[in-house]
C-alpha cells in the first residue's frame, strides 16, 4: 500500500542580513508555501546586538525557519540569539538552515591542547530550545569532515544535504557533456563524493612529499583529451586546486574546470582564478560554487570563470521535510 503524501506546510522564513538574496530565491521556489519574515538587526551603543523579531505573536502555532550565515565569528552571537528565541515563541516547528558549517575546515587534532571548535559550535547548536513540535531540524550542506555529524546531540535532528545534484545538472548542459571526467584532489574527496558519480569516469590526485614540499601527483585514472572537472567540498586559498589543474593539464586534459560547494576564499583568494589573460583563461574553463557563502557570491559576481549554482530549490524542498 502506497504511503499518502502529507500536504505541504506553510513556513515562515527568517534570515540573516547576508542571506537576504538567497532567502528571496528560496521563497520564489515555493511562493505559496514560504513567507519571508523580517528581523530588525540593530546594535546598542556598546556594540552588542539590539534585535527585534517582527510579528512574534503571529508565529504561534506556525512553522518557522531561519536561514543563517556564520561567515565570521562576530555574526555567530547575534544569530544564535535569534535562533534560541524563535522556538520559544510557541511555534509548531523550527528549522535552522546553515548551508555552510564553517568550523573544523582547517582544524587538525594532532596533539594535546588543540581545541576542536567544530565540536564547540555543534554543542551550541545542539542546545537550541525544543519547540512545540519537538527538536530543531538542522539543515547543513556538505559538512567538511564527515565525523562532525556525530558532534551533534540528540536535541537536534541534523539533515545533511549536498550540492552535487546541482553540479550534475549543470554538467549535462555542457556542449561536451559526454567527454567529462570527474577528478578528486585527494582521497578524502574521493571517499565522500565518488558514489555520486557512478556514471562518470573518475581520476584521483594525491599529495606526495618531496623533501620539504608536498607535490600533487595523478594517482590513478586517465585524463588525456577530456574535460576534467575537479570536485571538492570547499576551497580556501585554492592552492591545491591550482596544483591539481597543472598536473591534469600536463597529463593531457583538454580542459579543466572545478566545483566546490563552499567558496570560502578568505582574503579575496578567488582573484587567483579570474580570467585576466590568455594563460588564466586556459587554466579553468568553469569554476562552479553554490551560494552557501553569500559574502563570496557578492564579491565575485560576473567574474569569469565563476558560476553560482543556487541552493535555493534544494533548501525550499528541505523546509518541507
Amino acid at each position: 500500500m502506497a504511503l499518502l503524501k502529507s500536504p505541504k506546510k506553510h513556513v515562515n522564513l527568517f534570515y540573516s542580513t547576508d542571506c537576504e538574496q538567497l532567502a528571496n530565491k528560496v521563497a520564489s521556489h515555493s511562493p505559496t508555501n514560504i513567507t519571508l519574515q523580517n528581523i530588525k538587526w540593530r546594535s546598542f551603543a556598546d556594540g552588542f546586538p539590539n534585535i527585534f523579531i517582527n510579528n512574534a505573536e503571529d508565529l504561534r502555532g506556525q512553522h518557522v525557519a531561519f536561514l543563517a550565515s556564520f561567515s565570521s565569528p562576530a555574526q555567530v552571537f547575534e544569530q544564535l540569539s535569534v535562533i534560541y528565541a524563535l522556538p520559544r515563541l510557541f511555534v509548531a516547528s523550527f528549522t535552522l538552515v546553515l548551508p555552510f558549517f564553517p568550523t573544523g575546515s582547517m582544524e587538525r587534532m594532532e596533539e594535546e591542547g588543540d581545541v576542536a571548535t567544530a565540536f564547540t559550535l555543534a554543542r551550541m547548536l545542539s542546545n537550541i530550545p525544543i519547540s512545540r513540535g519537538g527538536p530543531t531540524s538542522l539543515v547543513i550542506y556538505d559538512i567538511h569532515a564527515l565525523q562532525e555529524r556525530f558532534y551533534f546531540g540528540d536535541e537536534v535532528l541534523p539533515l545533511f544535504e549536498t550540492g552535487i545534484p546541482l553540479l550534475k545538472e549543470r554538467l549535462q548542459q555542457l556542449p561536451d557533456a559526454d567527454n567529462v571526467v570527474i577528478a578528486f584532489p585527494d582521497d578524502g574527496a574521493w571517499k565522500r563524493f565518488h558514489k555520486q558519480f557512478d556514471n562518470y569516469s573518475v581520476v584521483v590526485c594525491t599529495k606526495v612529499r618531496e623533501g620539504d614540499k608536498r607535490i600533487v601527483r595523478l594517482k590513478e585514472g586517465h585524463v588525456s583529451g577530456h574535460h576534467v572537472v575537479i570536485v571538492d567540498d570547499l576551497v580556501q586559498s585554492g592552492g591545491t586546486l591550482i596544483e591539481c589543474q597543472k598536473v591534469l593539464a600536463a597529463n593531457g586534459a583538454a580542459k579543466v574546470s572545478a566545483y566546490v560547494t563552499h567558496g570560502v576564499f578568505p582574503n579575496q583568494s578567488w582573484l587567483r582564478f579570474t580570467h585576466k589573460d590568455e594563460a588564466s583563461e586556459k587554466a579553468f574553463s568553469y569554476f562552479w560554487i553554490t551560494d552557501s557563502c553569500p559574502v563570496t557570491v557578492k564579491a565575485l559576481a560576473n567574474q569569469a570563470p565563476f558560476e553560482v549554482l543556487s541552493l535555493a530549490g534544494s533548501i525550499a524542498n528541505a523546509l518541507q521535510i
